[in-house]
């Protein structure tokens, strides 16, 4: 075989990229249902804090087994992201969520991320945006719209700004990993931003008096349903999804997750789905194949990815 011969990649490799995007798309909205469930006993403020109280906990106990060397930038770059992606955006869609605001429109908004990392993906991150991506972007965000048709009465205008502050800092942080591109192992990752994210919670709670310590076991199985579910699960399939797709993919995905997040809301709070909803989800996954469609005139960062783990033994 020669030095420019292309190593086929084996069809169970293959599925990885699959099966990541979709436990990413179901973790991630699992996160909504988590603050919807958690804020219903306390603040939001109170509730991430005490989400991160656990997740630290196990992340020091990790990097303590572990013990791994990771450069000085990197550390700097994770701390940036866990302030960006966890504090400013988890926060504000909080917050956002326990002044009223449904989990379903919540996440309507944070599905404008696509659209917003595409406008910068080209110039900051040299990830070309193709005719056919940005024509699934924009049916995505038509898709992600008849979805949450029905709840766009609810609460007051100010109050989108909360979600909106969120939606920067997930695509400001997406685009910093994009950027730096960290060399960190991805478990030390999680954990380091983990930790960070901890640290950043606990002392706002501790300083804005909304640190309490509540009687209801729903609230902590909450905290639990989070670290478990959105932490390990959502940001930690977030951070595999970037590194093997690129940020305009992986972006793409928020689009399934409006309609993933009403079904799991239907099945956990009796939340009704109209027939706009049921119509939106089919055009939310129509438009994430288009954006996730291979092109052959251009790399697949995917199969770069698989190839390059499969020859180190991965």
């Amino acid at each position: 075989m020669t030095a420019t011969e292309v190593l086929p990649v084996p069809r169970r490799t293959t599925m990885i990229p699959l099966l990541a995007g979709a436990g990413f798309v179901v973790f991630w909205s699992s996160g909504f249902i988590g603050a919807r469930w958690g804020t219903t006993y306390s603040s939001a403020v109170d509730l991430l804090a005490w989400r991160f109280l656990l997740a630290g906990a196990v992340a020091a106990l990790v990097l303590a087994i572990r013990r791994p060397r990771i450069s000085r930038a990197d550390v700097l770059t994770h701390v940036a992201m866990a302030f960006l992606t966890q504090f400013v955006y988890l926060g504000l869609i909080f917050t956002g969520i326990d002044h009223g605001i449904p989990a379903g429109l919540t996440a309507l908004i944070g599905s404008l991320q696509p659209i917003l990392i595409a406008t910068v993906a080209g110039p900051l991150l040299g990830e070309r945006v193709s005719p056919l991506q940005w024509a699934g972007l924009l049916v995505g965000l038509g898709g992600v719209g008849l979805v949450v048709a029905d709840d766009l009465g609810h609460g007051s205008p100010l109050l989108f700004l909360l979600p909106f502050g969120g939606l920067l800092g997930l695509a400001a942080g997406t685009c910093l990993e994009r950027k730096r591109r960290p060399k960190a192992h991805l478990l030390d990752a999680l954990c380091l931003q983990s930790l960070v994210s901890g640290v950043l919670f606990l002392t706002f709670a501790t300083v804005t008096q909304q640190m309490t310590v509540p009687h209801e076991l729903g609230f902590y199985g909450a905290a639990v349903w989070l670290v478990v579910l959105s932490t390990t699960g959502g940001w930690g399939l977030y951070l595999v999804n970037l590194r093997l797709s690129g940020a305009t993919r992986v972006s793409s995905l928020l689009y399934l997750v409006p309609p993933t997040t009403m079904v799991l809301a239907y099945l956990m709070f009796h939340e009704t789905i109209g027939l706009l909803a049921v119509l939106g989800i089919g055009v939310c996954a129509i438009a994430v194949l288009l954006i996730r469609w291979p092109n052959p005139r251009q790399s697949d960062p995917e199969m770069a990815t698989l190839r390059s783990w499969r020859n180190r033994g991965g």
